[in-house]
Formats: C-alpha cells, structure tokens, sequence
C-alpha cells in the first residue's frame, strides 16, 4: 500500500510540474512586452469650457497643481454626479480655507456608451477646465488604462485615484496625505498611500454569500502568495501617489483590466517605493460593473499570469517611458 501510495503522490507531483510549465509557456507566450501608451489623435486634446480643443499636458512636464485627482469612467452617468458633487464641494471648501491650495479634476471616459462625457462636461463649464478636464477615450482600454491615460495628462504634485461611483469618502483623501506623509523621506520624491476597506471586512463577511466570502479569501491568498506581500486591500480604487511614483509605475504597468492594483502595487514594491495602507470609510455603491464570478475568475488568471511573465522574463521592469 505505501509503495503505491508514493507512486501516486510522485505522479501528482510530475503532473502539477508538468501543468505550471504548459502555463508558464501560454504565459510567456501570450505576453506583450509592454502595452502601448499610444494616444489617438482626439485624445491628446480637451475641451475647454467654452468648446474649444485644448492640448492636455503631460506627466513629465513640472507639476503646477497641489493635487490631481483622476476619476476613470465607464457608462457613469448616473453614479457620476454623487461622487463629482462631494469632490468638487470638498476641494472648493479646502481652496475657501486654504488660497494656495490648486486642484484639478480629470474624468477619463473610458469609452463610454453613454452619456458620460457630457455629464463631466457640465462640471467644467461650470468650474472652468483649469479646474475640471474632460478625457473621452476612443475606445475601453479598461480602468487600469483609463487611469493612466488621465494620470499622464496630470498637473499635480500629487495624483488621487478615486472611482466614480463615491463608494469612498472623498474628505479621506486628508488620511492619504497624512500617511504618504508619515512616509516621508521619500526616496528619489516617491511614495504610495492605499485607502483601505480592511477593516470592514468583518462586516462585509456577515452581509456576503459564502461562495463570495470563499471567492474574496482565494482572492487574497493569490495576491499574497503571487504577488503583493504586507497590503491586505489592493482593489480599494482610493489610492494616493506622489508625481513621480505615478510616473514610474504607470509606466511600466501592463495589465490594463481590473486586476491592474495589483501590478501596480507589486511594480511598486519592486522599486522599494514605500507603500501606507490607510483605512478609509467606504460604502457599497449599486451598480458594480463586476460579475463577481467570471470576474474573480479573470483576476485570478491575472495574479498568475502577471507572477508567471515576471519570473520568465516575457515582462521586464523598465525605466520610465514617454507616451507616444
């Protein structure tokens, strides 16, 4: 029985190594080597308030605003105005309190079979498109890819992330600045601080089926065990990064889908740009444009994906690129 037993568990270990190398090799060999930061021709351009084509700054131009915050869109535009109405009515308060306080606010249209654009286009006529740009993307990239195209065309010292659903407390963005500050020094000026809803998962656990309490925790161990060590929330959309972390990691992302944080973070850790994860007061927002099933699927292939074209090289971390 035990030479049998034995057999048995050297034939299940051959067929596990023989399954991850056929993975690894659809892996390597699906990979692109870097996603194109190509912009078409209408989107290098914005509409002022008075519908005029502007062209949108770039990146690596020196900041001229405090604070950027980059709101990625995608058939919003219903669940836009809520978040755009507490952001722009916080950021106009701080600036009443504070002159020398500059913002920007940046809604990337992520293609959009809606009315999206023009919903965000009311708030730049009214504010003026100093203050809120409009970025209508020819088509989905997706909202890893939406962020970074309004990330590259950011003017702040510092660049917010925030969805455009409002499931996160907009004021919080004082408990991001305060933790990228306790971060501080800052080697070569970078630092990341994430909002978290780690603290909420308790609650969360009690409200949830147990087929997606089991789908969240295998969710998590994948992320830790394949990709990102010591952040317990990598999907909260709220995430704060100084100009020069965003440059660097934007940069090299690949992954444009939903399971972007997680490159994003893990590109981070691996140029030792120092991270804070920062509990935030979030809320459930109807309207999730998450199947949580086929989507948890496609994440998880993702996180295995992304650790696999790593460590075969098909993906390299390189120094930061400029947008064609």
């Amino acid at each position: 029985m035990a030479p049998l037993l034995l057999q048995l568990a050297v034939l299940g270990a051959a067929l596990a190594a023989a399954v991850l190398l056929l993975i690894s090799i659809v892996a390597f060999m699906t990979a692109t080597k870097m996603p194109p930061l190509h912009q078409h021709e209408e989107e290098k351009f914005f509409l002022n308030a008075k519908g005029q084509k502007e062209t949108l700054p770039s990146i690596w131009d020196k900041p001229t605003k405090q604070l950027s915050v980059v709101v990625p869109s995608y058939n919003e535009e219903k669940r836009l105005p809520v978040m755009m109405d507490e952001a722009l009515g916080y950021l106009e308060k701080r600036q009443n309190r504070d002159p020398t306080f500059t913002y920007e606010v940046i809604v990337v249209d992520d293609g959009s079979r809606d009315q999206t654009s023009k919903v965000a286009f009311k708030y730049c006529q009214k504010y003026g498109s100093d203050k809120v740009r409009v970025i209508t993307l020819v088509k989905n990239r997706g909202k890893g890819g939406a962020i970074r195209m309004g990330v590259f065309s950011s003017r702040g010292e510092k660049i917010l992330m925030a969805d455009a659903d409002g499931a996160t407390k907009f004021p919080d963005v004082e408990k991001l600045e305060k933790g990228l500050n306790d971060l501080q020094p800052w080697p070569d000026q970078m630092a990341i601080a994430c909002g978290s809803r780690a603290h909420l998962e308790k609650e969360s656990i009690a409200q949830r089926s147990y087929f997606r309490t089991l789908l969240m925790y295998g969710f998590h161990f994948l992320v830790w065990f394949l990709c990102v060590k010591g952040i317990r929330d990598t999907q909260c959309g709220f995430k704060l990064l100084t100009r020069e972390a965003a440059s660097r990691t934007f940069s090299s992302l690949h992954i444009e889908q939903w399971a972007f944080d997680v490159e994003l973070l893990y590109i981070a850790q691996f140029f030792k740009i120092p991270i804070a994860e920062i509990a935030v007061n979030w809320t459930e927002i109807e309207g999730s444009k998450l199947v949580p099933f086929w989507s948890w699927l496609q994440m998880g292939k993702d996180l295995l994906f992304i650790r696999l074209r790593y460590m075969t090289g098909a993906w390299k971390l390189e120094q930061t690129r400029k947008m064609n």
